[in-house]
């Protein structure tokens, strides 16, 4: 009798732990069916992502092309409109001859733009140089070249003989207050005694300023002999005055704007007044 209750109740138990295991076989398969596998999620993810990062970058070169065009418009115009709105601190070049030091030796002119266009830039004549006839009151006027290594001496320079207009030298505590200053310098073209390229200038208009940027594309020319430069110097008078009241120079590298400048120096020495009128000066 009590074997058969046991052996009831242990089949009751069998019978539940089947049914206990069928209803965790179900809800493990239910389970699984609604797990989402998280690489194959990610890789999904992040094909969208690389789709969407495409579709930006065609949408920024777009852009790009948009704006480079725009500039290329805006350049076009940029010329006419940087000459009229030139501040008063950087002069253009009619107003040169009136205008008195006032402590800066060396000043900018037209926003340091030399403003030489594509026809003075061209290279089809190669290298060449030109200086033009004195005037009237036998000044020199200016000078003009398309620099290159080819036009460049070898030779040492011979000292110098001719006496530009206003050429009344005296010794100063540092040298001489007047130097025979070359409006192209020798180094750049080897040209020397010539008149037309000498003018009555200080010894600080000389050297250092001059100099200093005659260095400058002197170092740029002996770079490489496909290197060329737009120069121009043209010494300033007021009115019939002998002596120049300073000297302007522009420069412009053809290609590239590893040269470009448009300065005008005044012709001062410290501690001395000079009479432009015939090179005559006081110390003061």
């Amino acid at each position: 009798m009590m074997k058969r209750k046991i052996m009831k109740y242990l089949t009751s138990l069998v019978v539940l732990g089947v049914l206990l295991v069928g209803c965790s076989s179900e809800s493990s398969s239910k389970s699984a069916k609604t797990v989402v596998d998280p690489v194959a999620s990610q890789t999904k993810l992040n094909k969208k992502t690389a789709s969407a990062i495409s579709s930006l970058d065609d949408a920024i070169t777009d852009k790009h092309e948009q704006v480079s065009k725009l500039k290329t418009a805006l350049n076009k115009q940029e010329p006419e409109a940087k000459a009229s709105e030139a501040p008063s601190s950087s002069p253009d070049t009619r107003n040169l001859a009136n205008l008195d030091y006032t402590g800066q030796q060396e000043i900018t002119v037209n926003n340091n733009d030399p403003a030489f266009n594509k026809s003075d830039l061209s290279t089809a004549k190669d290298a060449w140089a030109t200086y033009s006839d004195l005037d009237s009151q036998n000044r020199v006027t200016d000078a003009n070249a398309l620099l290159n290594k080819s036009l460049m001496p070898s030779a040492k320079r011979e000292p110098l003989t001719w006496n530009p207009t206003g050429w009344h030298n005296k010794k100063t505590a540092h040298g001489w207050l007047y130097n025979r200053s070359h409006l192209i310098g020798y180094q750049l073209t080897g040209e020397n005694n010539n008149p037309k390229n000498l003018m009555t200038g200080t010894q600080t208009l000389n050297s250092p300023l001059m100099l200093a940027h005659e260095m400058d594309i002197a170092y740029y020319l002996k770079q490489n002999s496909q290197h060329y430069v737009r120069y121009e110097v043209k010494p300033i008078f007021r009115g019939n005055e002998l002596v120049a009241r300073g000297v302007q120079m522009r420069a412009q590298s053809v290609g590239d704007d590893t040269v470009r400048f448009n300065v005008y120096i005044f012709n001062v020495e410290p501690g001395y007044t000079i009479n432009y009128a015939d090179g005559t000066s006081t110390k003061n």
